[in-house]
């Protein structure tokens, strides 16, 4: 029987995501809420918050947009995961599927 061997090279710490309160104070200082961001989108006026917690692609784009930062700076944990999944499967599964 073949014993499995765990590598040696040690795993590179995925940042954390940031804190929703630290968002929602980005949006602010840039004149936005959630709910103006996704209005403004036409989308549901929960959309962009529940993208706080939850991945939904179209969202973290506008909420980086807004921010004038990369959805990945934002959520390093989430597009690390994405990467992770990405590589293992050949293609990436994308979350919350956008209706519009």
């Amino acid at each position: 029987m073949l014993a499995m061997t765990k590598s040696n090279t040690p795993k590179k710490p995925v940042p954390e995501d940031w804190h929703p309160a630290d968002i929602v104070a980005a949006l602010r200082k840039a004149g936005w809420s959630t709910r103006r961001l996704s209005v403004h989108h036409g989308l549901h006026p929960s959309a962009c918050a529940k993208a706080m917690h939850e991945p939904w692609l179209r969202c973290e784009q506008l909420i980086a947009d807004a921010i004038g930062l990369a959805p990945e700076t934002i959520w390093p944990a989430r597009y690390a995961k994405r990467a992770q999944h990405t590589t293992r499967t050949g293609h990436a599964r994308t979350g919350r599927e956008d209706a519009a």
